[in-house]
């Protein structure tokens, strides 16, 4: 059974950082495509950014050059550093592999 837990989510000013961090067991993430999505609300659920099993990397054209999606091969765990954070980032942040969601973490950008 596939469980993905995700922490790190919080409330932060505009401007500010966080890193998400999403710990995988009864999957592998390096041999697999993971996803960080996110929903803000009254708004559907969003591709964020993915990285493949081979570490090729994309992302939503609004988060170019402000968030990364990294992995630790030797924790199983996948990050999302997320930098220069806006107003329209607050949203519930989830990870996501192919068979398995996690609980999210709600990630709030507010001064």
């Amino acid at each position: 059974q596939v469980q993905l837990v995700e922490s790190g989510g919080g409330l932060v000013q505009p401007g500010g950082s966080l890193r998400l961090s999403c710990a995988a067991s009864g999957i592998i993430f390096r041999f697999n495509t993971v996803g960080w999505y996110r929903q803000a609300p009254g708004k559907e659920r969003e591709l964020v950014a993915a990285m493949s099993s081979g570490g090729n990397t994309n992302y939503a054209d609004s988060v170019k050059g402000r968030f990364t999606i990294s992995r630790d091969n030797a924790k199983n765990t996948v990050y999302l550093q997320m930098n220069s954070l806006k107003p329209e980032d607050t949203a519930v942040y989830y990870c996501h592999s192919p068979t398995a969601w996690g609980q999210g973490t709600r990630v709030t950008v507010s001064s």
